[in-house]
């Protein structure tokens, strides 16, 4: 089920087809492919994330996951001007991604893999749809890998199914974070919550 989080399927054999999908009130024809996560559509989880998340803040943002790239398109489209980087550990992922970032004419949109992405850069908003079905330790190393990567006063907003452990991930992020951190439930709609995390200047113990 998860075999596409782990499989690079690098751009060779890349078949793309058409999509055509509503992001930010008008209709979007994009490219689609085997091989990535929720390839016929937007997904409820998204669908959620986009409805529900604040508006985004700030100069850096990231998608975690970007797969065909309706995260990253819509925070480009939200937030003129601003940088927005779409990570996947998914090869066929940053491409398309990259190809649907062109078609409409996003030139703020840049793509990479994980490994590839200066480990000194920050981010002012992180909006995701993070596999929960990869497992707990890899979505733990995943969710720990970014979100120290927050600036001070940045926010993240992440979507989780309520019965894939959305309500247990709250306390253990607000754990594991560290008291520099505020981790809420923000919004809960369609059997999905919105968690946000915050990052402010460290509390005095």
């Amino acid at each position: 089920m998860a075999e596409h989080y782990f499989s690079s399927h690098d751009e060779d054999g890349l078949t793309p087809r058409p999509l055509t999908v509503e992001l930010e009130g008008s209709e979007r024809h994009l490219v689609t492919a085997s091989g990535v996560f929720s390839p016929k559509g937007l997904d409820k989880g998204t669908a959620v994330l986009l409805r529900e998340a604040p508006e985004p803040r700030g100069n850096s943002l990231l998608d975690i996951g970007c797969g065909w790239g309706p995260i990253t398109l819509t925070l480009a489209l939200r937030r003129p001007g601003a940088q927005v980087l779409g990570v996947d550990v998914n090869q066929r992922s940053i491409e398309l991604t990259r190809r649907n970032a062109a078609s409409i004419g996003l030139d703020t949109i840049s793509t990479a893999l994980p490994d590839d992405v200066d480990p000194g850069l920050t981010f002012d908003t992180i909006w995701s749809n993070p596999p929960i079905r990869v497992g707990k330790d890899v979505l733990h190393d995943i969710l720990m890998t970014w979100l120290p990567r927050l600036s001070v006063g940045g926010s993240a907003y992440l979507v989780v199914q309520k019965n894939l452990g959305a309500d247990s991930l709250i306390p253990w992020l607000a754990q594991n974070l560290g008291a520099e951190f505020a981790v809420h439930r923000y919004a809960t709609s369609k059997g999905f919550r919105v968690i946000e995390v915050r990052r402010g200047p460290a509390q005095e113990v």
